[in-house]
């Protein structure tokens, strides 16, 4: 059995690395829409996630430290920025080489791993297909700002449908996370892939329609829900569209309407 999402995870990674192949370092350091990050400061949390995944599979006592040094910096100051960035020294070209190069040798690895197989994490342990999916997931999700930032479309595939299905997934959480209770039922999902087909998931009444990218840019907190054309229909729909966070840590706030977008260059 294989494990297909390395292969999504990889297919994300070098979308994203053609569309930066040719900046120059000064280019790299450009801020983006997210909290001031620039490119050069999404490829170091990429990477610095990327190789503690794959610690957990290859090393657990340095998986453990490094990721507990990560969440004592996180308590102390507030941010995993200071010990990403102290972590991963590379900058520049150098630090774009060894993103993409990492990638590539970690999907080469992965591919082969048995799905189920257990993995530590920080929190309850995932499976080595949650693991490769959140990486992509992270991959496509900061891959946005620097799209946006570069005034570019990147094309999608149907590898999404690993980071909806994770939003479906999270649905508990997102309410979990802002402490609120969350339904027994995930609202009814009908949405159209990049290829065409039509993805349908759960059962309520409340509903949820549009374009899966869509679905994966509000779950994943890169657009406000305002921006889509996800056409959300009662209560629980939209108390989940109002709060969905398809990943890790403190409750975060979507971004505010128009403040996320592709720029014109």
């Amino acid at each position: 059995m294989m494990l297909t999402q390395a292969d999504d995870f990889l297919a994300e990674s070098e979308i994203l690395h053609t569309a930066i192949a040719s900046l120059s370092d000064s280019e790299l350091r450009q801020t983006t829409q997210f909290k001031g990050w620039t490119i050069e400061d999404v490829l170091i949390h990429l990477h610095f996630w990327n190789t503690s995944a794959d610690l957990s599979a290859s090393d657990e006592a340095a998986f453990v430290a490094r990721t507990g040094g990560a969440m004592a910096s996180l308590k102390q100051t507030g941010s995993l920025r200071v010990f990403e960035n102290d972590t991963i020294t590379e900058r520049g070209a150098a630090l774009r080489s060894l993103w993409i190069e990492t990638a590539r040798d970690i999907a080469a690895r992965w591919r082969d791993m048995d799905p189920k197989t257990r993995l530590p994490w920080v929190g309850p342990s995932m499976s080595a297909r949650s693991s490769m999916t959140a990486r992509q997931m992270e991959t496509w999700a900061h891959g946005f700002e620097i799209f946006d930032l570069l005034g570019q479309t990147r094309v999608e595939g149907d590898r999404i449908k690993n980071i909806v299905i994770l939003g479906v997934n999270t649905f508990a959480w997102s309410h979990q996370v802002h402490n609120l209770a969350a339904p027994t039922t995930v609202p009814k999902l009908t949405l159209a892939a990049p290829s065409g087909a039509v993805w349908i998931f759960g059962e309520e009444d409340s509903t949820i329609t549009g374009s899966a990218a869509d679905f994966a840019a509000v779950v994943t907190q890169t657009r406000a829900l305002a921006d889509t054309a996800l056409r959300v229909h009662g209560d629980i729909a939209q108390t989940w569209m109002d709060n969905a966070q398809c990943f890790a840590g403190p409750p975060e706030t979507p971004p505010a309407p128009g403040h996320r977008h592709r720029q014109n260059r």
